[in-house]
């Protein structure tokens, strides 16, 4: 089989599972000898489209054999998979399910599935460490990854399902980086509802934006004010070793969730589908637990 050539299409360089993501890629790019191109889109569906459309009708010597991306939108550029499809380019939605998937797998000559994390479960998990961390309830100032993101939403509603009746959110938006969830919680600290807002723990969907949040109350000028904002526990999502699981060790954290890195299962499943000439399953969902485990979560004083 000749070395193939894969475009890899993720958010951004500003967050730590994007990171993850790239470096698993390029890990089990170079065992398996494959060229490997990764493309950063700065979480702008225009860039992604056209990066992607760019390479799909570009020379034949330097079109990719597969294109893998883990969209900005939800409905995943249907147009550019139809495109790539009927080119013959493996397709590979990361962190998706698109309803595209099942008609193009029915006439595609190349693989065409989705690999991702179960949001859903994500949030439930998240919704079982508030539960340990506040076991006689309170309120919760949540930062939420953005509003056209299915992985929030999952994530949110999961957390809903299985946060006790005795705890109430309050909702921020960001959009998966440090920066923006530092803006956001900027922003808010200049309400006067944060000032009467009696808030007994930070969670958010992604590790940086914790940190992001971590930030902005560092910014505060009276000391004790910010040191009551800074003692309480923070909670994310992402759980990579040199980030979100260091960040737990060293009490920046009260804990996080770990979601392995899935680009390089997504990359090996591909180049196994193309030697065997078959469609591997539609859709592949790795599996998350909580950092640390939540009988030992419970035991710990917020």
């Amino acid at each position: 089989m000749k070395n193939l050539r894969i475009l890899l299409s993720l958010h951004t360089r500003d967050n730590d599972f994007q990171i993850a993501q790239a470096a698993a890629a390029e890990q089990i790019s170079r065992k398996l000898g494959i060229q490997l191109e990764i493309a950063y889109a700065d979480n702008d569906a225009v860039n992604q489209s056209t990066k992607i459309l760019g390479a799909i009708q570009g020379r034949g010597e330097f079109r990719p054999d597969a294109i893998i991306l883990e969209p900005i939108s939800d409905i995943a550029l249907p147009q550019a998979a139809a495109a790539a499809s009927a080119a013959g380019i493996a397709w590979v939605v990361l962190n998706r399910t698109p309803d595209y998937v099942p008609q193009l797998r029915r006439t595609a000559t190349a693989p065409v599935f989705s690999v991702g994390m179960d949001n859903l479960q994500i949030g439930r998990i998240q919704g079982q460490q508030f539960a340990a961390l506040l076991p006689r309830g309170g309120s919760i100032l949540y930062l939420e990854g953005p509003s056209r993101s299915s992985s929030a939403q999952k994530r949110t509603e999961g957390m809903r399902q299985t946060k006790p009746s005795n705890i109430q959110i309050s909702t921020l938006k960001g959009e998966w980086t440090e920066q923006s969830a530092q803006r956001a919680v900027r922003s808010w600290l200049k309400l006067a509802t944060s000032q009467r807002t009696s808030t007994d723990l930070i969670g958010a969907q992604d590790d940086t934006m914790a940190m992001g949040a971590r930030k902005a109350f560092e910014e505060i000028s009276d000391e004790r004010v910010q040191q009551r904002w800074l003692s309480l526990p923070f909670t994310g999502c992402d759980g990579q070793p040199a980030t979100g699981q260091a960040w737990v060790r060293n009490g920046m954290l009260a804990a996080t969730i770990y979601i392995p890195a899935f680009a390089g299962q997504a990359i090996e499943t591909l180049v196994n589908a193309i030697k065997a000439g078959t469609q591997p399953p539609e859709y592949v969902l790795t599996a998350s637990y909580s950092i640390p485990p939540l009988d030992a979560l419970a035991r710990q004083k917020p």
